[in-house]
């Protein structure tokens, strides 16, 4: 094609497009939509082309600069309640926590608390569920590493030929994030507790009180979990009202059951009592 004819070409293009666009201002005039996006593709949350998608996910990313201490922990071979947490000294607020056995190599996930009391010895106070995930001896002190996790949107890319996948250069985040997918997904499970006999005791529950506000008593619950005591509430109703109850235990024997109540009433909540369930 020689210069004068890809001229006039050129020329006409710019009429045609000209005259198109003075249409698509007149009325409902629309524009073909050549290679527009999806509106999936446009949202926030992903952005599409021809080839793959990026999305936000989220998962959980360490964040030791909210907490992070490698110190001995120690239990004291006391079943406890609650599962796999840890309790630490000072202005603790409960977080979700990954626990490493710097010794062995075992971690699990599972919640700090603060410790009620900084007794002598290691400050890490560790569940006898976690002591059993991490494979902790009672009475042997073993040091931990202990991190709390956050949840944050990270993307992610889909690939849309997986048969030929292209290699991508990763940031900090997503390394970050695969280490815990690939920690959590071979994580081997702790093994199976042994069934917990039937309690003998006709109330094996305390009641620590009674709230017409759920976020009362959620913040009930709160409170209690930062002390080392897992409670759990439940919802009512009568006469068309609903209520919430908070209640820790049960107890399986008089003495842990008193001890529960003692505890709860050195916390201040004095109307503390026994229940069925």
């Amino acid at each position: 094609m020689d210069f004068a004819t890809r001229n006039t070409g050129i020329r006409t293009y710019g009429l045609v497009l000209i005259s198109a666009l003075a249409l698509s201002g007149c009325g409902e005039f629309e524009m073909p939509k050549f290679g527009a996006k999806t509106d999936t593709a446009n949202s926030d949350d992903a952005v599409a082309t021809a080839d793959n998608s990026i999305k936000l996910v989220e998962r959980d990313v360490e964040a030791p600069q909210v907490f992070q201490v490698t110190e001995p922990a120690l239990w004291d071979g006391r079943p406890s309640l609650g599962g796999v947490w840890v309790a630490y000294p000072g202005d603790i607020q409960p977080e979700r926590v990954i626990i490493r056995n710097e010794e062995n190599k075992k971690f699990v996930i599972g919640a700090l608390f603060k410790r009620e009391r900084d007794n002598p010895g290691p400050k890490i106070q560790l569940s006898s569920d976690a002591a059993s995930a991490l494979g902790i001896l009672a009475g042997k002190p073993t040091v931990l590493n202990v991190t709390a996790l956050r949840r944050e949107s990270v993307p992610e890319k889909v690939t849309a030929t997986p048969e030929a996948p292209q290699a991508e250069q990763k940031s900090l985040g997503e390394i970050a994030t695969a280490a815990i997918d690939k920690a959590e997904s071979t994580e081997t499970p702790p093994p199976a507790a042994a069934p917990k006999p039937a309690s003998s005791l006709d109330k094996p529950y305390i009641q620590i009180g009674i709230f017409s506000v759920e976020t009362n008593a959620r913040n009930t619950a709160t409170s209690l979990r930062t002390q080392g005591i897992v409670p759990v509430v439940k919802e009512h109703s009568a006469k068309g009202k609903k209520f919430w109850r908070v209640i820790i235990g049960p107890a399986s024997n008089k003495s842990e059951r008193n001890s529960l109540l003692k505890k709860a009433r050195g916390l201040g909540f004095e109307d503390a009592y026994f229940v069925t369930n």
